[in-house]
């Protein structure tokens, strides 16, 4: 059997904010995915308690993978590195470090009422 991986392609859903799930259920240190809107995220808290979203598709390789990845640090960036060849991507501008012609899209989170809410 053959399959054939693409770039997500989907009708942008209208900008704002949109509530993900209460922040306590995102473990420190752990990635988790989440479908919003038809866009599939990978949502990271850090220990310092900083929530970070990220597109869940790899750029290299186009699988659904990223919240597995393994979080770390440049200098004062927080980064993800992909599971499956390690690249490194910086978690707030999506910047690979590894290789500069990928890119991980990156959005806007916020913490409302314990809530965690990312911006599309």
């Amino acid at each position: 059997m053959t399959v054939t991986l693409e770039r997500e392609t989907r009708t942008a859903p209208a900008a704002g904010w949109r509530r993900v799930c209460p922040l306590d259920e995102l473990e420190p240190a752990w990635g988790e995915a989440a479908y919003i809107d038809g866009l599939q995220l990978a949502l990271f808290r850090l220990a310092s308690g900083e929530v970070y979203a990220v597109a869940q598709q790899d750029p290299a390789t186009l699988a659904n993978v990223m919240a597995r990845g393994i979080i770390g640090s440049r200098g004062s960036s927080p980064t993800i590195a992909s599971p499956l060849h390690k690249e490194v991507y910086d978690l707030r501008t999506g910047e690979c470090f590894s290789d500069p012609s990928l890119r991980l899209a990156s959005y806007a989170t916020r913490i409302v009422d314990g809530f965690i809410e990312v911006e599309l």
